[in-house]
């Protein structure tokens, strides 16, 4: 009951997106399970040592740290939420401290390979699927918006006056994204390919299935996996890997940090600073290739 009531409360009062509100509940009921088989206790009762015998668990079983630091973090918001409700009187979460997590890079595909793949007409089949997925390639590189952003864009989100496309974020945030010429007259050119389509059910969202239905997110993953096969062996090659390929490439064109994080719809700073690495070790790089002492 009290679970449900949390995310209820994450779902109307925070705004949270489905598969946000869907991990929180994965890791509450794995931390009340584990809880009642090791303990017999309710979450309303539970003390720092069980919350630290229950990470314990998690490295035993070798989950990441990345995963273990998620869990934790949705602890300390389920268990402030009970404190403010007066269903506990001590948070158990005040000395729990999160494994370190060893930063990591953001992978992206390099500028000149990408337009290799966009610009041989070759890659993509001349009938609507192939157009399709290559419109897919090309917002997720043009615009840098998440997977769950893609799958929401609506055809009337797009201005093509403004020469702009409107995206709902994280939390319902909503954001304008510049498209550029390019990408605008490839919209247009899609948009009048899928109204010829004989779709029974045709679908105002912007990304569709061959049958015209909402696209849906193993769809683009499939998608984005198969083009990216064609020029990159990294491990790595989902949505937003793409995401990360468009930040990437306009901090190396030297786009302001700020405007980066405006067009990613990041909340703050902190988040986009990430990119400054991969920036460094690409101005590394060139240093020792060009430069007679390095």
């Amino acid at each position: 009951m009290l679970i449900s009531s949390f995310l209820t409360y994450l779902q109307n009062e925070k705004r949270y997106s489905p598969h946000t509100i869907q991990s929180y509940k994965t890791d509450l009921i794995q931390f009340k399970d584990f809880l009642q088989a090791n303990f017999e206790l309710e979450v309303t009762v539970v003390q720092t040592q069980h919350v630290r015998s229950f990470i314990v668990d998690l490295l035993d079983h070798k989950i990441s740290e990345n995963a273990i630091g998620r869990k934790i973090s949705t602890l300390r918001s389920f268990y402030k939420h009970l404190l403010r409700e007066k269903e506990v009187k001590v948070n158990p979460m005040l000395l729990i401290k999160a494994p370190k997590v060893p930063k990591r890079l953001p992978v992206f595909i390099e500028e000149v390979k990408m337009d290799s793949l966009l610009d041989n007409a070759e890659n993509f089949e001349d009938g609507f699927s192939g157009q399709r997925d290559k419109m897919v390639l090309e917002l997720l590189f043009g615009t840098g918006v998440r997977l769950a952003e893609l799958l929401q864009v609506k055809e009337n989100d797009i201005d093509f006056y403004e020469g702009t496309i409107k995206v709902l974020g994280k939390r319902n945030k909503e954001r304008i994204i510049p498209l550029h010429g390019e990408l605008i007259k490839q919209l247009k050119a899609y948009l009048a390919l899928k109204s010829i389509e004989n779709f029974n059910n045709k679908s105002t969202t912007l990304i569709v299935t061959n049958t015209g239905a909402s696209a849906y997110p193993k769809l683009i993953y499939r998608i984005v996996n198969r083009y990216l096969t064609l020029i990159s062996t990294q491990d790595k090659k989902s949505p937003h890997v793409l995401r990360h390929s468009f930040a990437s490439s306009l901090l190396n064109r030297g786009a302001d940090l700020n405007a980066i994080k405006e067009l990613l719809g990041h909340a703050s700073l902190a988040a986009t600073q990430v990119y400054t690495h991969n920036s460094v070790e690409r101005l590394k790089s060139i240093y020792k290739q060009a430069h007679p002492k390095a």
